[in-house]
């Protein structure tokens, strides 16, 4: 078998391709690796009570996680209703769930119920074969040219192919695989794309695959001039080696094709990435002024505002997004709460973060109460305040120390800092991130061999921690005689992590 001794991903594969051949979406036409979406099938009969609690327990098992339990659900189901539709359902999700002998049932049932479906031929088909038949390759190819033969499923079977092998984990295996697969379409952009984007996903680190991978992006674009979506995929390409060249690139696409918010889009995000905010608010700002209505737009550029420290115009459009009602709850108070805080306005700041109520966001907005109100030199209400809070789970209960760490560091405080971290440190000695900020304080304490001992123990309960080996570096460098030693860790944290500001300042 060319990619995988399971049979399962194979199943998939092949359940994802019948999916787009058969001309119907399904829930496995999505990525392998997720489970089916939820969605209520229109049944041909109306059905009863108990026909409709088996299909309810199939859909809160999906949403649980569980689909295998979901699969039975639906499976009885549809036996009991002797419904096409909910037997189809139960084949795909019982293929997911890998119970394949329940999937043999449900197809079964499903080719018995609609004996004109070829799909339900074809499954049945596949999933009798021993091993499906172990020829992975020659099964794409066969349905490929199935599908070149119905003259309208061709495309959309290839758009699906990276998706249906993205399981897999050997990506130049897979390149291989689809650049045989489109050998025999050299005229279908998709076929192209396909080949195009399977390169990419090797990472582009063979010279040869990146010139074949752009040479067939650029096919696709021949072949389908002014196709953003194979634009996007050269764009990810160039931007590979040279993000300023996949910038020219996108500019000189949209100068053609400027309706492209894919592109755009694509665009703003390499501008962000680049820091180049005033060029990525230019972009969104023409989409929004050819549509003023787009609410996500203008929180984009709002939370790019942020970004630039343009305190002013983000405010304003966050109020405007606030009054009507965008966004998940407490999203924008929090952005409008930051504001406040940046400017200095901590009264309102505070009120603007008691706003934020419900989720993840609540609590970060606590801990920023707590901040302001040691910024505001009430360092012992703030300590007081923290001790209010009730943390949900382990990882909070950190914060909570880490907060009134910080704000005693804030007060110059550092024993006292010290003393809170090694206190928590004690009922959680292998926490990565007491570890790593313990060290920073006993760092700034001149108790530079535990600072050295403690980054240690963080590296080896997390070698690849590019900020406890730039930490560990920078403190070797700076406070002892061991440059070369801690240059070496400093290297080693920007390779992990090039584009982070403190390891490029250790770096000079």
């Amino acid at each position: 078998m060319l990619l995988s001794k399971d049979t399962y991903p194979h199943a998939a594969i092949l359940a994802a391709f019948l999916a787009v051949v058969g001309g119907a979406p399904t829930a496995l036409a999505q990525t392998p690796s997720q489970p089916p979406a939820v969605v209520v099938p229109a049944p041909a009969t109306e059905l009863s009570a108990d026909i409709m609690y088996r299909i309810l327990v199939g859909d809160l098992a999906l949403q649980r996680g569980e689909p295998a339990l979901a699969a039975r659900a639906y499976y009885e189901a549809a036996r009991d209703a002797q419904d096409a539709t909910l037997a189809r359902r139960a084949t795909e999700i019982a293929l997911f769930a890998r119970q394949r002998t329940l999937a043999m049932d449900a197809a079964q049932l499903w080719q018995k119920l609609d004996p004109s479906s070829d799909r339900a031929k074809q499954m049945v088909t596949m999933l009798g074969q021993p091993g499906m038949s172990g020829d992975l390759k020659g099964d794409l190819e066969r349905l490929l040219a199935d599908a070149a033969a119905s003259g309208k499923t061709l495309g959309d079977a290839f758009l699906q192919l990276n998706r249906a092998l993205s399981a897999q984990t050997d990506k130049l295996v897979v390149y291989r695989l689809v650049s045989d697969l489109a050998k025999p379409y050299p005229g279908v952009a998709e076929a192209q794309l396909a080949v195009a984007l399977a390169g990419y996903n090797t990472g582009l680190t063979d010279l040869e695959i990146a010139a074949a991978s752009m040479r067939a992006a650029d096919r696709a674009l021949e072949l389908k001039p002014g196709w953003d979506r194979a634009a996007l995929v050269k764009a990810d390409i160039l931007a590979k080696s040279s993000p300023e060249n996949a910038i020219r690139y996108l500019n000189a696409f949209l100068a053609e094709a400027p309706a492209s918010r894919a592109a755009a889009g694509a665009l703003a995000q390499l501008y962000i990435e680049q820091k180049r905010y005033t060029d990525a608010r230019g972009v969104l700002q023409r989409l929004l002024d050819a549509d003023p209505s787009d609410r996500e737009l203008e929180y984009e550029i709002a939370k790019i505002s942020l970004q630039m420290k343009d305190y002013p115009t983000a405010e304003r459009v966050f109020e405007k997004l606030k009054a009507a009602g965008f966004g998940e709850p407490g999203a924008v108070s929090l952005f409008l709460a930051e504001i406040a805080e940046e400017t200095r306005r901590y009264d309102e700041a505070i009120a603007r973060y008691r706003e934020v109520t419900e989720g993840e966001r609540a609590w970060l907005a606590k801990l920023r109460i707590a901040a302001i109100m040691g910024k505001q030199g009430k360092l012992g209400a703030a300590r007081e305040y923290l001790g209010t809070l009730e943390s949900d789970d382990h990882e909070q209960e950190i914060q909570l120390k880490q907060a009134e760490a910080q704000l005693l560091q804030d007060a110059r405080d550092y024993q006292g800092a010290y003393g809170v971290l090694t206190a928590a440190l004690g009922g959680d000695p292998d926490s990565a991130e007491l570890l790593y900020d313990v060290a920073m304080v006993a760092e700034k304490l001149n108790r530079l061999d535990e600072a050295e001992s403690r980054l240690k123990r963080v590296i080896e309960l997390k070698p690849d921690n590019a900020q406890a080996l730039n930490a560990l570096g920078y403190t070797l460098v700076d406070r002892t005689q061991r440059a070369a030693e801690g240059l070496q860790l400093i290297e080693k944290a920007h390779a992990l992590a090039p584009a982070d500001p403190f390891i490029l300042d250790s770096m000079g």
